[in-house]
């Protein structure tokens, strides 16, 4: 049976006192003021070990409500974060403390070696990451997930740990594609999230030196991250995913239609 959860359940990872505990104690009643997260297939994500969550894209916001519904199913919401950030102070420290994963936004094999690394981090400590797919806010004019990237398949290759789909509607309300502020009226707006089944990509060579089979699996995560969201919007998604190379956008970056 499919578990939906309104409150906070216990859980083993939260347990365990750390930087998270102190970031929770302010942000969650916060959050709870302007947001009342359901969460279905809780029991989709892990009570333990390594895996990849990819969740949908739409607000800046989102990182925020992820963060929140993953730590009420008792796990560390960590997420994957520019390696730029790591070099800000203050910033920097807090990041590192709280077990995020740095990310080169290049294909060098540099950085391949960072992505193996980080896997094997993730494995070794017992964490799961949130990637999204995406890389960036959906550029589809009605916020269905667009053409992902292969960011969360290649560290969920090279860790040989399962990618976790997940959609979320409804932070839109709190917030706007590329707004500047929330929208506290009127309060608590309802955002649904779901997970799917988990993914593997045991086909994907822990170098993901295959880029046929890495693009392969990457649509199947996207496929499934769709398909999650058209159950919570009661909708079908467009019979082709929203490819910015098609419409002249850039792939990273603020963009507004």
């Amino acid at each position: 049976m499919t578990r939906v959860v309104r409150d906070s359940p216990p859980a083993s990872e939260r347990a365990r006192p750390s930087v998270f505990w102190l970031l929770a104690i302010f942000v969650v009643p916060v959050v709870g003021l302007f947001a009342k997260i359901e969460i279905e297939g809780a029991e989709k994500l892990p009570r333990r070990g390594a895996y990849v969550l990819a969740p949908n894209h739409y607000t800046e916001i989102d990182p925020l409500i992820v963060a929140v519904a993953v730590w009420r199913m008792g796990r560390a919401p960590r997420f994957l974060a520019k390696e730029g950030l790591f070099r800000v102070p203050v910033l920097g420290p807090v990041l590192r403390a709280c077990g995020m994963v740095p990310v080169a936004r290049t294909s060098s094999s540099g950085a391949g070696q960072r992505t193996l690394s980080a896997a094997r981090e993730l494995v070794e400590n017992g964490r799961g990451v949130v990637v999204y797919p995406e890389g960036t806010l959906t550029r589809d004019p009605d916020m269905w997930p667009m053409r992902g990237k292969t960011g969360a398949v290649r560290l969920a290759a090279a860790g040989g740990i399962p990618v976790i789909p997940m959609a979320h509607w409804g932070t839109q309300q709190i917030m706007a594609r590329y707004a500047k502020r929330i929208s506290l009226w009127p309060p608590r707006k309802r955002v649904r999230i779901v997970l799917g089944d988990p993914i593997s990509v045991s086909e994907v060579p822990a170098s993901g030196a295959q880029p046929a089979v890495l693009a392969a699996a990457t649509t199947r995560v996207m496929d499934a991250v769709t398909h999650l969201l058209e159950g919570l919007r009661g909708e079908s998604a467009p019979p082709q995913r929203w490819n910015p190379a098609q419409h002249a956008q850039e792939e990273t970056g603020r963009f507004e239609s």
